[in-house]
């Protein structure tokens, strides 16, 4: 099998943050969500992956590669425009050709891979397979209604009134049939291709579409509150080390990790948590289920709940920082200057809480 990762799209409901970075990269426990991804396919034997890639493509290939850190091969697979996921995998037929393969999107984050899955579907004689996970807000997914015996009766994009609360997860898995449906499909009333759409076609011409409802923990990273959650689930897995340095005044406290070159002084840190490379934690507290990634700054301040990526610094604030998602190279300080007042300097739709 092989698989394709949707790694395009806007990420609107992840801004500032990516106005100047693809929502794929953002990292959670120190990993951008796409590397979990190809790791999930690859621990599933797929090696080879195509990823389709949009405005963003630039810096996803740069970051991603060709794919030999993880041992697969990446090919890039660029989207004019985000015409819909059956538009994504229609482009997609010249690398994929007749093979069965896995649908991903890039921003999902779900317990325990899909290993599983894929080896399910791979030796079935299923035409499709969707992975749905009951939900408490379904109108903001792909919707998927099951008759008594566990086949699926219908699928619904969005819907204002959802006939269930099962929703479509972003991870599914196709044979060449797929072709069929997403050449007979039309735009939907968003003018894309809708993967729901196609998946009917397929049910509707008598194709055997498998459901498999998933137990564990899933998340679509698409908002701060949801990275926030994924951050906090990805910690409590994570087996902690510690590679860097502390020095005898710290304390570490629970699951802990310290990456290479970071410096722990005089500190507690509280986890689960994890310390990214060559960054220092002077003088502070990092409390639970907060990542800090790599070349920050801690220094003489409180954080706990929380995403930091990389180079930003925060320095001598006087009240801790919690549920926060702090952005690439965010200077966050007192100032000296008097009088007394807040100076900020905020990109668009930034939301910052004051006290």
């Amino acid at each position: 099998m092989k698989g394709l990762v949707l790694s395009g799209g806007k990420g609107t409901r992840l801004r500032p943050i990516t106005y100047t970075s693809a929502k794929q990269l953002v990292p959670v426990a120190n990993k951008p969500v796409l590397f979990r991804v190809i790791e999930a396919l690859r621990d599933a034997d797929i090696d080879e992956i195509g990823i389709v890639i949009g405005d963003t493509g630039a810096e996803v290939r740069n970051a991603v590669g060709n794919g030999s850190r993880w041992g697969v091969k990446i090919e890039y697979i660029p989207q004019e425009a985000p015409l819909g996921l059956a538009h994504a995998v229609k482009i997609s037929r010249p690398f994929i050709g007749d093979d069965k393969f896995a649908l991903f999107l890039g921003d999902n984050c779900i317990e325990g891979g899909v290993s599983s899955l894929v080896s399910g579907f791979a030796t079935s004689d299923h035409n499709a397979q969707i992975v749905l996970k009951q939900v408490a807000n379904p109108q903001q997914y792909g919707v998927a209604e099951l008759r008594h015996d566990g086949s699926i009766e219908r699928l619904t994009e969005k819907p204002r009134q959802p006939r269930s609360d099962l929703a479509l997860v972003g991870i599914y898995m196709f044979d060449q049939h797929i072709w069929e449906a997403v050449e007979a499909i039309k735009p939907s009333w968003r003018g894309e291709l809708e993967i729901t759409d196609a998946i009917q076609w397929l049910i509707e011409h008598d194709y055997h579409v498998h459901a498999h409802i998933h137990q564990g923990w899933w998340i679509d990273t698409g908002k701060r509150a949801d990275m926030l959650d994924a951050n906090r689930l990805v910690l409590e897995e994570i087996t902690p080390h510690v590679s860097g340095f502390v020095d005898r005044d710290s304390q570490l406290v629970g699951k802990v990790t310290i990456e290479k070159g970071a410096q722990v002084i005089n500190s507690v840190i509280r986890g689960p948590a994890i310390i990214g490379e060559e960054t220092r934690i002077v003088n502070s507290y990092v409390g639970p289920f907060t990542s800090i990634y790599h070349h920050c700054t801690i220094e003489e301040s409180e954080i706990e709940h929380s995403i930091v990526l990389e180079n930003s610094e925060i320095i001598r604030l006087p009240n801790r920082i919690e549920d926060s998602l702090i952005g690439r190279n965010v200077k966050l300080h007192t100032s000296p200057m008097k009088p007394k007042a807040y100076r900020l300097m905020l990109g668009d739709n930034s939301d910052v809480g004051l006290l």
